[in-house]
């Protein structure tokens, strides 16, 4: 294991001057005046003389200004060691590429997130624990808690949430909600077949996304102020498997693998949206939807289609505006706290062609590409979201069949990471050249990795 450790000192000294001899001159008609007056000259001339009646100016150092410290950016990359053995994150500099601190966590972890901040990290591990700990380049194995969950659990996902984290438990056809930290199980709440749980830091809702035994999504919403679903249940696509919601809080997407859709739930009325006229909900995109990412500039949503494994997938490109003060006079009734969706919303502007069985996406957050790893290519295509087209496709051979990536912009270029199940090696890509940069080594199976920042 790595261990990084810098400390610095620094010492500072002043030379004093030496005492003031007396003086005795005459005294002047003015008596005592002048005394103190000469009294005064006599001391101003001593403060000159220091060691060896040289002149010795005290000088006061002044630190450069320069700007402002850039804020610290980490990639978090999850790695197993064995079926039986514990795991490791590893926490990489974004600046220098390099490996800061290598740390144990429970055995043979399988899933990895990150708290909306981005400063604590949760694993989900074979031996039914979770782990959780600090975002640090002095992380030490001594300092990741853990929590173990129910028998049976066989937990799918981990969602941290404000002061609750929500997890997944298929095997228990439950969701548990777990407080504080180290995370304490406190209760369950039954959902079937619960495979993902949607939402952002200070949503008012999340949204646990399962399925009946036939495959008809159902999405159940957990109001977080009293951690309690609401009794309602929300009809969505055919056997979904993922969600995002917007950073606003306002909508939630749902990825339908089994019918090719996407749902879209409006969080401020807990139904399902009611689209601009012509447009239907759910939206169809591509064959298998399972991953989706944010152009927040842009108002869009790039969805990632898997295909049928043997062919291309694809990417859809969704226009998802609200209304605005630009887009009112198409939205008379537009209410700024409850925003209707502005014309043009659920329009698929483009589908663009990637690798074969594409297994996720990341967006550059300023709006100019997104990224996908092709599983069966070992390849990452490189898609230009000004002209819906792909300006480049990256091998990545030191990271065989890739199943996870984390995208981030940056000063003088930002970066794609790049995690394989099968490789120990992670892919370092730069997105001012679309060209991988480096490889990092991560001592164990690449799970996955996610960034502290975008």
């Amino acid at each position: 294991m790595h261990l990084a450790r810098i400390e610095s000192k620094a010492n500072t000294q002043l030379h004093g001057s030496r005492p003031l001899r007396s003086v005795a001159r005459f005294v002047s008609r003015s008596g005592v005046r002048s005394i103190a007056r000469f009294a005064l000259v006599a001391a101003a001339s001593a403060s000159l003389v220091g060691c060896g009646n040289t002149y010795r100016p005290v000088v006061t150092a002044i630190n450069p200004v320069g700007p402002a410290g850039q804020p610290f950016k980490y990639a978090v990359a999850l790695s197993t060691t064995g079926p039986t053995t514990p795991g490791l994150a590893t926490i990489v500099d974004f600046s220098g590429d390099t490996v800061l601190i290598t740390a144990k966590i429970g055995v043979d972890p399988y899933y990895l997130v990150l708290d909306g901040p981005g400063n604590t990290g949760y694993t989900l591990n074979r031996d039914t624990t979770v782990n959780s700990f600090d975002i640090s380049p002095s992380l030490l194995s001594s300092e990741v808690t853990q929590t173990t969950l129910l028998a049976g659990a066989n937990p799918v996902s981990i969602f941290p949430q404000g002061t609750n984290t929500y997890i997944a438990e298929p095997g228990r056809n439950q969701v548990a909600t777990l407080q504080g930290s180290p995370p304490v199980l406190k209760q369950e709440f039954p959902v079937t077949n619960p495979i993902y749980v949607v939402g952002v830091t200070n949503s008012p809702r999340v949204y646990v996304i399962g399925s009946d035994n036939a495959g008809n999504g159902q999405v159940s919403p957990f109001e977080t102020v009293n951690n309690n679903p609401d009794g309602t249940v929300i009809p969505v696509g055919k056997s979904p498997v993922y969600g995002v919601m917007s950073g606003d809080g306002r909508r939630a997407y749902i990825l339908n693998k089994g019918d090719g859709t996407v749902s879209v739930i409006n969080a401020q009325t807990n139904q399902l949206d009611v689209l601009p006229t012509g447009k239907t909900n759910p939206i169809a995109v591509g064959t298998a939807p399972l991953w989706a990412d944010f152009a927040p500039t842009r108002n869009e949503l790039i969805v990632a289609n898997a295909g049928n494994g043997t062919t291309p997938g694809s990417v859809s490109i969704i226009s998802i505006p609200l209304c605005s003060a630009t887009s009112l006079p198409g939205n008379p009734n537009c209410d700024a706290t409850n925003p209707v969706d502005a014309n043009g919303f659920g329009t698929v502007l483009a589908t663009v062609p990637v690798g074969v069985n594409p297994q996720m996406v990341g967006v550059l957050q300023d709006g100019t590409r997104a990224y996908v790893i092709n599983q069966a290519d070992s390849t990452v295509s490189v898609i230009n979201l000004n002209t819906n087209t792909v300006t480049a496709v990256i091998p990545v051979p030191e990271t065989v069949h890739p199943n996870y990536i984390a995208v981030t912009t940056g000063t003088p270029t930002g970066k794609v990471y790049v995690t394989s199940p099968e490789s120990s090696n992670m892919t370092v890509i730069r997105t001012d050249t679309d060209s991988v940069s480096t490889i990092i080594p991560l001592q164990g199976k690449g799970v996955s990795v996610r960034m502290t920042k975008p």
